[in-house]
């Protein structure tokens, strides 16, 4: 039954690709005729919303991962999200968002113009306030740099966390956000990075190979088995992410347009999509399709999506979603275990993964306001593949440094009888369940 309905799905996609194509912004009504000037309500109340929505998805993210965690970590994994929303909130205020989006210097960073939020006001930045494009930026700087600490859950210190989410929010996620969205040498080029395949998935999703790879593995893995202690509560934060997804990829429309519809139903049919072909793919490789599975999957396709979703139509949504379902899971059935690497809870194997894919992909099906190789344009392929591979070399061994450096300063890694005990009582003194 499930190679049926999997086969049906592949037929299916492969009929819409062929009528795929959108003869551009304006014919297939995605854009108005005449571009609005100043601040427009209803663009305004619609990036409200999807700042809010963006911010939610950090703690849906804090509870997803505690679910995966076990029992003795729930409450120090829950902390680290949150106190990542708390600290680069602040940092975003005082100097990130400057070096982010602030006048270019060079192509490669931002000046000091905004400095704590100076000469950032109600003014238009496009039809909306500046002070609201700010905070909707700045909650993709917290869920970044908060995906992170997924990759050594169960392991590092509290502190580590504190010192590595500041050194990488300012050396690496906001020079990348600057290159792709902030006027740098990737947004000259004509790089395409819709809502954060770049900037979000592949420098989270390498910075977690690093991190996994620097700290080293949980005690006593991949011998002990180690389950999710609460895939009740993973679902919970399943169901919170994808909610707030449609304010992260509609929402970098930056109105309330045809392209940010295009986005929200792009991204709801790839991650339907991905999280079926994960669960059938497991149903045939495992025997068993799981909530784990499926929940996995529609992660994958969220991801990757991202970088694509105003760029392309829902036909290529699906084949996107299905591509991403298939290299995701495989990643984190079949490469993990070949190259033996600790990623306690797969960033690397879904948001990495899945980032690169969907940045190649806006090169391959790009046809709503841009075109790619199927669509008469094979240099952009070539853009997606430079900007890749320059951000993960350039993540790679910026996190491999600044991991390095807060090694020898403060330490990484709690002591043995510290990951033992549990991060909950030794980082934090408190418990997660009353026995």
């Amino acid at each position: 039954m499930s190679r049926l309905i999997f086969s049906a799905m592949v037929l299916i996609a492969c009929q819409l690709l062929p009528v795929d194509t959108l003869a551009g912004e304006e014919a297939a009504g995605l854009v108005p005729a005449d571009i609005k000037q100043g601040i427009d309500t209803g663009d305004t109340a619609w990036m409200l919303v999807s700042t809010a929505l963006v911010m939610l998805m950090t703690p849906g993210l804090a509870i997803f991962y505690a679910g995966m965690a076990r029992k003795k970590n729930v409450l120090g994994t829950i902390m680290q999200s949150f106190f990542i929303l708390c600290l680069i909130s602040v940092l975003w205020v005082l100097w990130g968002y400057s070096l982010a989006f602030g006048p270019d210097s060079g192509g490669i960073i931002g000046n000091l113009k905004y400095l704590v939020l100076n000469n950032v006001g109600i003014e238009p930045n496009g039809t909306i306030p500046h002070l609201v494009f700010m905070m909707f930026q700045g909650m993709f700087a917290v869920i970044t740099a908060a995906l992170i600490t997924g990759a050594v859950a169960e392991r590092i210190k509290f502190s580590a966390v504190v010192l590595f989410s500041i050194l990488w929010a300012t050396f690496v996620y906001a020079p990348l956000c600057h290159w792709v969205w902030g006027g740098g040498w990737m947004q000259k080029l004509g790089v395409l990075d819709f809502a954060g395949g770049l900037v979000v998935h592949i420098s989270a999703g390498i910075s977690s190979l690093v991190a996994a790879v620097v700290i080293g593995k949980r005690r006593g893995y991949p011998k002990e088995y180690m389950p999710p202690h609460n895939l009740g509560l993973t679902m919970i934060g399943m169901g919170l992410l994808w909610f707030g997804w449609f304010g992260f990829n509609a929402g970098s429309a930056l109105a309330a347009n045809g392209i940010a519809a295009n986005a929200f139903v792009t991204t709801n049919t790839a991650a339907a999509t991905a999280a079926l072909t994960w669960v059938f793919i497991e149903w045939l490789h495992r025997g068993k399709p799981t909530t784990l599975g499926a929940m996995s999957g529609a992660v994958a396709g969220l991801g990757t999506i991202t970088p694509a979703s105003g760029f392309v139509s829902v036909g290529s949504a699906l084949i996107i979603g299905m591509a991403a379902g298939a290299l995701c899971y495989w990643a984190v059935s079949v490469l993990k275990q070949r190259l033996g690497y600790d990623d306690s809870l797969d960033v690397f194997g879904i948001h990495g993964v899945g980032g690169t894919l969907g940045t190649l992909a806006v090169g391959l099906f790009a046809s709503v306001g841009a075109a790619g190789l199927f669509y008469g344009n094979p240099p952009q392929l070539l853009k997606q593949a430079v900007a890749v591979s320059v951000t993960i070399v350039f993540t790679a061994l910026a996190t491999y440094i600044i991991l390095k450096l807060i090694d020898a300063v403060i330490g990484l890694r709690v002591s043995t009888e510290e990951e033992i005990e549990g991060l909950d009582l030794s980082q934090h003194g408190e418990t997660g369940y009353v026995l």
